[in-house]
């Protein structure tokens, strides 16, 4: 098919969050399950020049980053509701909180989860200013209602509940009361559910790292 979905991903990796977009949509799709020790393959960096994964292929495009890729489907696929509708005041929220999630988010979470500091009065050259402030904005974010975007699940909301998701099983995000009350309602949702209980059974077959 000139058109097929292939996700190239690893059930230890970000992946999981685009393998989740993809049973939201209802689609086809074909995963490609990457040892990560082959992701500097010349075949794959042709797909991926920064021998990483989640990518997709979508017929000759080729999406990487993982927020660019859940946009993507969003918008390639419009019947699935996962954005709203260009025109739509909601949009802005969408975006907002879309990139929110994969940029402030997940900067200050990882600088976090290595243990990185920020020299004191340098906090801007960062981007995302500080851990307590992107954490304050977050959880207004999530506390406005139960979705970021016009009151009804998106793209928005899977990206950015994932990162919390994550960030609480890590212990990298605190587990205050307006995070687990959100990610409770994202993480029953049964695209999710069948997407975690696929990547989960891969789990030890497929090389880490």
């Amino acid at each position: 098919m000139t058109d097929e979905l292939v996700l190239y991903t690893n059930p230890m990796s970000r992946g999981r969050t685009v393998r989740w977009m993809l049973e939201e949509l209802d689609q086809p799709y074909r995963a490609e399950i990457m040892d990560f020790t082959a992701l500097k393959a010349p075949t794959y960096l042709a797909i991926n020049p920064m021998g990483k994964v989640p990518a997709l292929t979508h017929g000759a495009v080729v999406v990487t980053e993982l927020a660019a890729i859940c946009a993507y489907l969003a918008d390639a696929f419009p019947q699935a509701g996962l954005a709203p509708a260009p025109g739509d005041p909601a949009r802005g929220s969408y975006y907002r909180w879309l990139f929110y999630a994969s940029g402030p988010v997940e900067a200050a979470v990882t600088n976090k989860a290595l243990n990185f500091e920020l020299p004191p009065g340098r906090e801007r050259m960062a981007g995302y200013g500080c851990f307590g402030d992107v954490m304050d904005v977050l959880e207004q974010a999530v506390s406005a209602g139960d979705y970021v975007a016009g009151g009804r699940f998106s793209a928005a909301d899977l990206v950015l509940g994932h990162q919390i998701g994550f960030g609480l099983m890590f212990k990298s995000i605190e587990p205050r009361p307006a995070f687990t009350t959100y990610w409770d309602r994202l993480s029953a949702r049964p695209a999710y559910v069948r997407a975690s209980q696929m990547d989960d059974a891969l789990l030890g077959r497929v090389g880490g790292g």
